[in-house]
């Protein structure tokens, strides 16, 4: 790992990166990747969104070096990811999709065989500070094949640190795993990110992107669409929706709610969608008592990542 005192200001940096697969007999190329320029800060916890198919993991295995780009550049804590290819791979970690591990081994063997494949010296191993970070600690010499799915999944993160990467790559670690376990998970790389490691999630569980990223990028179709603060990008619908229950049923919206949409739900329930920059809800419900209508409960829904999804690509995050 790169000395602290040299880390530069964007631990991931890609410039009009794009990648084009030659086609099969007959079958035309596939471009996966079409100028893609990303400047991911040192530090943040990134998300990268996209449906499938749309060039996330050949993004992720371009900079872990299992793939060539076609053009553009890519540099991981400063280093190219094909002219200094060591350096590149020794600042990333990555946490695969796919539970690949040996199941004869112990979580203490393949810590240490994969510390050795880093070059790690024996003496400067930190096996058990790793199993420990990641709660494994007490799981350290049981078979791997005894292990529950959400433990070989922080078995993964685990076997992605033991070489001290600054940068940290989670494809869809979350797949498969239960509420609890997926809960036990990001805790964990949540204190890894306190702690000054870099986080490059992707993840079809746009809730879970939207709670834990700071920072958002959604690609589509070999493309970037969206790079924002994930906040700002939330705000970029300017929409909400107020879900308001009557007292007693309405057959038609009346005429003073005419400036705003509308929908009337079982009878005596109103959905209104609005932009908040135009009107607040303090003047939605003086309209409402204009109105001469009794309101026994109401709700606000503000927008989520789904919506910008969806507005961006026009397709829903997984398909």
């Amino acid at each position: 790992m790169p000395e602290k005192q040299t880390a530069p200001e964007f631990a991931i940096e890609t410039v009009d990166l794009s990648k084009t697969y030659a086609g099969g007999k007959g079958q035309e190329p596939t471009q996966a990747l079409n100028g893609v320029s990303l400047s991911i800060p040192r530090g943040s916890f990134f998300g990268l969104l996209g449906p499938n198919g749309a060039g996330k993991s050949t993004f992720i295995n371009i900079l872990a070096g299992l793939v060539l780009k076609t053009s553009g550049d890519a540099r991981i804590w400063g280093f190219d990811t094909e002219a200094n290819m060591r350096m590149a791979r020794l600042s990333i970690g990555v946490v695969p999709q796919e539970l690949n591990i040996d199941p004869y081994f112990t979580p203490r063997e393949l810590l240490e065989v994969q510390a050795g494949f880093y070059g790690v010296p024996k003496d400067e191993r930190r096996t058990a500070e790793v199993l420990d970070a990641v709660g494994l600690a007490d799981k350290a010499d049981a078979y791997a094949r005894s292990l529950s799915g959400g433990m070989r999944r922080r078995l993964l993160v685990a076997k992605a640190m033991i070489h001290s990467p600054p940068v940290l790559v989670l494809d869809e670690p979350s797949a498969g795993v239960d509420v609890d376990l997926r809960r036990q998970l990001w805790a964990r790389v949540q204190e890894m990110n306190r702690q000054g490691t870099t986080v490059l999630l992707t993840t079809h569980y746009l809730e879970e992107a939207q709670t834990l990223c700071d920072t958002i990028a959604i690609i589509d179709q070999g493309r970037l669409v969206a790079c924002d603060a994930t906040e700002n990008l939330i705000q970029r619908l300017d929409t909400k929706q107020m879900t308001v229950r009557l007292d007693a049923d309405l057959s038609a919206a009346p005429e003073a709610l005419s400036n705003l949409n509308t929908t009337i739900q079982n009878g005596r329930e109103l959905l209104i969608s609005y932009a908040p920059s135009k009107i607040n809800a303090g003047q939605i419900l003086a309209q409402l008592n204009d109105a001469g209508l009794n309101i026994i409960d109401l709700s606000t829904r503000e927008a989520e990542l789904e919506d910008i999804f969806l507005s961006l690509t026009g397709r829903q995050a997984r398909e």
